[in-house]
């Protein structure tokens, strides 16, 4: 008779072997990365969508009355979404409803025009929505004030005169669309010209006035004016209103001329209203248009995103210098923080004496990160802000007083404040790189002759080059992410320009800067458009994941090199 096995036996080895252990192991990172990967599509899907030239539609819209009377509006707009609600919320609406019906479908409609309606979006009940059709005339239009426009093009007037066109309905129609888009390429052309004048041309001129007003004012405070400098300073700010003018006939000139032209529209509910052709940033008739020009459309919309300012609160336009700060603010993050860090690592493992005063750092290092970030925040704004700066301010740019300088929120004491939150992060990994050094490797430089100095500037540190690149890898992870230090010491909504730019000193660390962490935050949270807010929640929380990943894939293959490079030595 064959023996029984022993089960407990067999469970006890095969817990010994660590084989669930592993298949665990297996199992969360396999969770993790549905997770993450799931968070990607979700951010893409949401995102990028957001951007795609939907068809419109036209439709009437009865839903019943308390009084049993029907309303029927006109809807006008593109499709977003549709839920199913409970039959009681649409009833606590005021609705009359089936009791019978215990859910109603209702979708999310955008219908824009909000200069006329109050309102972007608007719900409706599925069950009310009768005659649906897509007209291939409707246009729809990004504005750069009042949000999109939907509606039928009736006239064009130049000068507030109409202009004819001759012929059949459908050539009619034809011909006007093509003068459309002809004067709105034009009207395009001159905003770009009047914007080249305001924010560039005008805009040096003004910087330059500044700075003569600061030269002027430091002369008197430090005694030093005279007749000649008053008067080279006279002449010189006689050349710049002289330029300023010029400027200022030729943009009234242009302003002019972009404002010649308007179309009328027909809206929603037999609306008519009148747009200027310079208010206008993009026309289209969507049900016109096939796969290739959709997709023409949606590189175009979303190159925009990429490439151009906010408007409309930030629900319109591009996020551009809310990347360009991202980048910036971790870039100069990281040159503050990668000396700060390896400088304190090699003392703490080459040069200090290992004993209570060391592990005592070392534990406040490994304290020091676990810090909720906004304590940074408000020491970087109390130290580096109302300390460090107002003193730079007393000391260097005494004429620009009461005005603050440096003595404000910036990039440079944004940037400070996140080297100093992450720099514990790059010590702990200099400190290991440094301690998976042979010692022998030490002992065989300065045995050839080389001093101490000499051996960790040319052995050690080149051989624990990686580590430190892993923990500048981890430092902008955790830097570029952050926002609430950042509300504190440099972020805002709006930066009316770049903190990198054509003037001297071209790289102005005092200004503020739009960071995409805190543009997220503002959009979703602040917005007082909530739907057209939500897609670029979702857009610019992509985009930051991505910016992210392109920072730290840069730094992982440059930390590769150095492991490559040093491979022969095991580090």
């Amino acid at each position: 008779m064959k023996k029984p096995q022993n089960t407990n036996s067999e469970f006890s080895a095969w817990m010994r072997r660590g084989t669930p252990w592993v298949w665990l192991n297996a199992g969360a990172v396999a969770i993790c990365i549905v997770m993450v990967v799931g968070l990607l599509i979700l951010l893409t899907v949401r995102g990028m969508s957001h951007f795609w030239p939907r068809d419109v539609l036209q439709a009437n819209y009865a839903p019943p009355t308390s009084t049993g009377e029907l309303l029927t509006t006109q809807l006008i707009g593109e499709f977003v979404e549709s839920e199913m609600v409970v039959a009681g919320q649409i009833a606590s609406s005021g609705i009359p409803i089936d009791e019978t019906q215990d859910f109603y479908e209702r979708q999310l409609l955008k219908l824009g025009n909000r200069d006329l309606t109050g309102a972007d979006f608007t719900w409706a009940l599925s069950d009310f929505v009768k005659d649906v059709e897509y007209p291939l005339e409707v246009v729809a239009m990004e504005r750069r004030e009042w949000g999109n426009f939907y509606g039928f093009l009736e006239a064009i007037h130049q000068d507030g005169v109409p202009i004819a066109f001759s012929g059949e309905a459908l050539d009619i129609e034809a011909n006007r669309w093509f003068e459309f888009n002809r004067r709105l390429d034009r009207a395009l052309n001159i905003r770009d010209d009047i914007y080249v004048i305001e924010n560039e041309e005008i805009g040096l001129i003004n910087y330059a006035m500044e700075r003569l007003r600061l030269r002027e004012r430091r002369l008197q405070l430090d005694g030093e004016e005279s007749p000649e400098t008053t008067t080279e300073i006279a002449a010189r700010r006689q050349e710049l209103n002289a330029e300023y003018g010029v400027l200022q006939r030729k943009l009234i000139a242009l302003y002019e001329t972009v404002n010649r032209d308007s179309a009328i529209f027909l809206a929603a509910n037999e609306q008519e209203i009148e747009i200027v052709f310079a208010d206008i940033v993009r026309a289209y008739k969507p049900n016109q248009m096939g796969p290739f020009s959709k997709l023409l459309t949606y590189f175009s919309k979303l190159g925009e995103f990429m490439t151009a300012e906010p408007r409309e609160a930030n629900t319109e336009g591009g996020i551009f210098p809310a990347i360009f700060g991202t980048v910036m603010m971790v870039m100069l993050m990281s040159v503050f923080v990668t000396p700060f860090g390896v400088v304190a690592a090699v003392y703490l493992r080459e040069y200090a004496r290992q004993g209570f005063v060391t592990r005592a750092i070392r534990i406040a290092v490994n304290n020091l990160a676990g810090v909720p970030s906004i304590v940074y925040g408000v020491f970087g704004l109390g130290f580096f802000i109302y300390i460090i700066g107002a003193e730079i301010d007393q000391v260097f740019y005494p004429e620009a007083l009461p005005a603050p300088t440096f003595g404000t929120p910036g990039l440079l004491w944004a940037s400070l404040t996140l080297a100093l939150l992450t720099v514990p992060v790059v010590i702990v990994a200099t400190e290991e790189g440094l301690a998976r050094i042979p010692r022998s490797v030490r002992e065989g430089s300065l045995a050839l002759g080389a001093t101490k100095f000499e051996t960790l500037w040319r052995v050690v540190l080149p051989m624990a080059s990686p580590a430190m690149m892993t923990g500048l890898i981890l430092a902008v992870a955790r830097a570029a992410g952050e926002v609430a230090p950042l509300m504190l010491v440099g972020v805002v909504k709006l930066a009316p320009s770049l903190p990198l730019d054509g003037n001297y000193p071209y790289l102005h660390l005092e200004q503020k800067f739009m960071h995409l962490g805190f543009h997220i935050y503002d959009v979703g949270f602040q917005s007082p458009n909530i739907e057209a807010a939500r897609p670029l929640v979702f857009a610019t929380a992509l985009l930051l994941v991505i910016v992210i990943a392109s920072l730290n894939l840069t730094a992982v293959a440059l930390r590769n090199h150095l492991r490559e490079k040093y491979k022969a030595l095991d580090v």
